[in-house]
């Protein structure tokens, strides 16, 4: 019996550091989940600003297979690659028109904002941009929408935010490219509960009236 209790003693000991980093990697909090270098994707978009070259600036989409949409940047890939190296890229590509380009390259992340905000569309932003900041770009809330409870889809992976505690590990966290966030609706007890049922007390007492008269 002894035996056997150092045997399970040892398994334990062994697996210990794989649990607990298990554990770990699980409670990470989603505020740092925002430190993952963001990446376009297709459907995404960058601003290029060239100093005196109107026709080298402007907002292009990235394409579907992952270059910027315009002519004199077809050659760049810029969808999954990070960032800097995007800038990288361009700065490359405007090499062959003058020795010293000075440019911005401003990425910007498509994010999808609904439910109860006031102007839900799809929207471009920057990748600094937090969801409580793409929530406040779709209008803020609508009379009935609750910040303590915002649905993001994230790679197919749902998850309820509480934006309603500035400084909070959740109104810290940024977007990524293709984020999907839904502000959820405030229950309304009166408009609900209440008013239907003296909506149909109403009905009733006028169709006792008829039946009287």
């Amino acid at each position: 019996m002894t035996h056997v209790r150092r045997l399970v003693a040892g398994a334990v000991r062994r697996a210990a550091p794989a649990l607990l980093a298990a554990f770990v990697g699980a409670a990470v909090p989603l505020s740092a989940q925002s430190a993952a270098p963001a990446v376009l994707r297709p459907g995404d978009a960058v601003r290029i600003q060239v100093w005196r070259q109107e026709q080298l600036s402007g907002e292009f989409d990235i394409a579907a297979d992952s270059t910027i949409a315009h002519p004199l940047y077809r050659d760049v890939k810029a969808a999954g690659v990070p960032l800097p190296e995007v800038e990288a890229r361009v700065g490359q590509r405007l090499r062959q028109f003058e020795a010293n380009p000075l440019f911005v390259v401003e990425p910007l992340l498509r994010v999808a904002v609904g439910g109860e905000v006031r102007n839900p569309n799809l929207y471009a932003v920057r990748p600094e941009v937090t969801v409580l900041q793409a929530v406040a770009r779709a209008g803020g809330l609508s009379e009935r929408g609750r910040l303590d409870r915002v649905h993001l889809v994230r790679d197919g992976v749902r998850q309820t935010l509480d934006l309603s505690s500035p400084g909070s590990g959740h109104s810290l966290l940024t977007v990524r490219s293709g984020d999907q966030i839904y502000v959820e609706r405030r229950r309304d007890v009166l408009r609900e509960n209440i008013a239907p049922v003296a909506s149909v007390v109403g009905a009733i007492a006028a169709l006792i009236r008829v039946l009287i008269q």
